[in-house]
């Protein structure tokens, strides 16, 4: 696809913009088949870049820098987007001149937008192909949550407010009926996740053989929740990587992950951006030693006592939530719980009240936890601490995010004694540890 890139300074002195000459006279095995240029498909409107002012700032990319169409701009204004992050930076440089990207990215570092933007960016300056069929999907992003799906329909159809994109999802646990409406009609993107996806595709609902760009987002978790040979049977399905541009996303970059990778993509850029606890110095990170018997204590009168906003707790046991759950609700707090054996429909609710602030505490496990895009969450409560280092980072990311500050606590007991020396070696640093502050217990 064509698009210019202004040469302003971005993330690093080695990670500078190819010319346009460099562009053009690229190989031509390196490039993917040549896109049909088309009449933007724009809504007409007053707006113009006028009303979007971002200072240029050396070291960073700007929207702006991007020759991205004027809708997709005006959307990210009416965001309150301005700079990109790293990962925005990076992926886009590659991804909007069509090449594919092999992205290591954990949940916060803004990759959602950056191949929703790309993808919106193609299509509102390319040509439509011919002949497009109701349920056949131009862009398939494919998740391993319903919670992280409809999340990405979410952010696309705010990306996409000022378009003609059409945008849907099918995921398990929702109205079949109503997903199967939305097929019937053209579609430029599908959120999908695997299971549901391959049920509308056997009863031939969804035609995936138009699929010109195809997302793996959080590829690893996929892995880990055994979604991977459906997953292999939906790219089965769709052109040959060759011929359609694939984003794969992961948080971690194993050898499995490394190898489906190479299967699944052509000639991709890697992109790493590493999520960590030291770039995370706008997170408050707290270590309290108490004993396993003095905890829910301590959990009751620190949410009583602190001025909290929007709190998660998180816990490593789907049955310890639940108790936490009933043991805050008796003690007169807001509290509601997101755990797997919560039915969908509920979980979903649940989310968007405490998105709302109608509930002020959250209590989750951990695959619930993974993937939550909730902004202003002000304190993360570690009632367990993970067996994994890197939930850790996980965890504590939910708050923090976008520039803003946020709280970590973590409850240290007996149980927790042998996975702590393992998060600090994790995060390469020393976590400080204290006895609970007076009046806590």
């Amino acid at each position: 696809m064509r698009l210019k890139v202004l040469t302003h300074y971005c993330y690093g002195q080695d990670t500078q913009p190819m010319s346009e000459s460099e562009q053009t006279t690229a190989p031509a095995e390196n490039r993917k088949p040549k896109r049909r240029r088309r009449k933007p498909r724009r809504r007409q409107s007053s707006w113009d870049l006028r009303q979007f002012q971002v200072p240029a700032v050396a070291g960073k990319w700007r929207f702006h820098d991007f020759d991205l169409p004027l809708p997709l701009m005006r959307a990210i204004h009416a965001l309150g987007f301005e700079y990109c992050t790293p990962i925005q930076a990076e992926a886009l440089t590659h991804t909007l001149l069509g090449g594919d990207v092999v992205g290591k990215a954990q949940t916060g570092t803004g990759k959602t937008a950056a191949f929703l933007i790309s993808i919106m960016a193609y299509f509102l300056e390319e040509e439509t192909p011919e002949g497009q069929k109701p349920g056949a999907p131009r862009a398939l992003i494919v998740a391993p949550t319903r919670e992280l799906a409809l999340q990405i329909e979410k952010d696309a159809k705010a990306l996409a407010r000022f378009t003609d994109l059409n945008v849907a999802s099918v995921v398990g646990g929702m109205d079949y009926q109503k997903q199967r409406e939305h097929l019937g009609k053209k579609l430029d993107i599908l959120v999908a996740t695997p299971g549901r996806l391959l049920d509308f595709h056997e009863k031939r609902d969804v035609d995936l053989t138009q699929v010109e760009v195809l997302v793996l987002d959080e590829a690893d978790r996929m892995l880990s929740m055994g979604f991977i040979p459906d997953v292999k049977r939906i790219i089965r399905h769709t052109p040959k990587k060759e011929e359609r541009q694939t984003f794969l996303f992961s948080a971690t970059f194993s050898h499995d992950i490394l190898n489906l990778a190479s299967q699944w993509t052509h000639q991709p850029a890697h992109v790493e951006i590493e999520v960590t606890v030291e770039n995370k110095a706008n997170i408050d990170q707290r270590v309290y030693l108490v004993s396993d018997e003095d905890k829910q204590r301590l959990l009751i009168n620190l949410l009583k006592q602190e001025s909290f906003d929007r709190v998660m707790v998180f816990g490593n046991r789907r049955d310890l939530v639940r108790k936490l759950e009933g043991l805050l609700q008796k003690a007169g707090i807001n509290v509601a719980l997101l755990s797997g054996d919560v039915p969908q429909n509920q979980r979903i609710k649940t989310l968007e009240r405490f998105r709302e602030g109608e509930v002020q505490v959250l209590v989750a496990t951990d695959v619930a936890g993974r993937g939550i895009h909730i902004e202003d969450v002000s304190h993360v409560v570690n009632y367990t601490l993970p067996e994994d280092p890197e939930d850790y980072v996980h965890r504590i990311g939910r708050t923090g995010r976008a520039g803003a500050t946020g709280v970590s606590i973590s409850f240290v007991g007996e149980e927790d004694a042998f996975s702590l020396p393992e998060i600090e070696r994790y995060i390469q640093d020393k976590l400080p540890c204290e006895h609970p502050p007076e009046g806590l217990l």
